[in-house]
This record gives C-alpha cells, sequence and structure tokens, in this order.
C-alpha cells in the first residue's frame, strides 16, 4: 500500500464526505441536521461532532435547530444517547471557540 499522506484517513473520510454531499439533494441545513441525528443514534464521539460544527454554522443553523433534533429523537433513540449527544455538541463547541480564540491571538 503506497502512501501518497501525510493523513491518510482524514483524507478518506474528507472524500466520503464530499462524495455523499455531490450526491445528496438536501438543503445544507438538512443534510447537517440529518447528520447530527445519525451521530446521536449511534453514540459518536465528540471528534464527529467536531466535523460537523463548521459546515452546520456556515449552513445557517441555530442552537434552537439542534436542540429540536435532539427533542425529534428522543423517543427513538433514549434518553442516554440524546444526553450524551447533547454533552459532545457542547464539548465540540467549547473545542471551536478555545480554536478560533487561539488563531485569532496568534493573528493579532
Amino acid at each position: 500500500m503506497t502512501m501518497t499522506s501525510e493523513t491518510p484517513v482524514l483524507d478518506t473520510l474528507a472524500a466520503m464526505t464530499i462524495d455523499s454531499v455531490e450526491r445528496c439533494g438536501m438543503a445544507p441545513d438538512m443534510l447537517i441536521l440529518t447528520r447530527i441525528a445519525a451521530l446521536a443514534a449511534m453514540d459518536a464521539p465528540t471528534i464527529s461532532y467536531l466535523a460537523h460544527i463548521d459546515p452546520a454554522m456556515k449552513s445557517g443553523l441555530t442552537a434552537a435547530q439542534l436542540q429540536d433534533v435532539l427533542v425529534a429523537i428522543a423517543p427513538i433513540v433514549g434518553t442516554a444517547r440524546v444526553m450524551s449527544a447533547a454533552g459532545h455538541i457542547a464539548e465540540a463547541l467549547g473545542i471551536t471557540i478555545a480554536v478560533a480564540a487561539a488563531e485569532a491571538e496568534g493573528s493579532a
């Protein structure tokens, strides 16, 4: 197996995501909400949510819309998964804010 990149796993995930977005007819906000619901259903880790923060912000999603998704799926996926998702989303947002602050500090 020939490695053409130092980050083959991330490159593969990025390519899969791009392909999925290009083949999906959903509006960007609905696509992200659907993915958030799927992440919650499978009890995904914080890093998985972190990959969706920037696209969520770019598509104009609000915190209220994210909460609505968690409320909507709660009867299906259960309380524990919804609470876990809420914690992971909050942690991902915190990481995003910390990185943005560090970048702003570095450029100042």
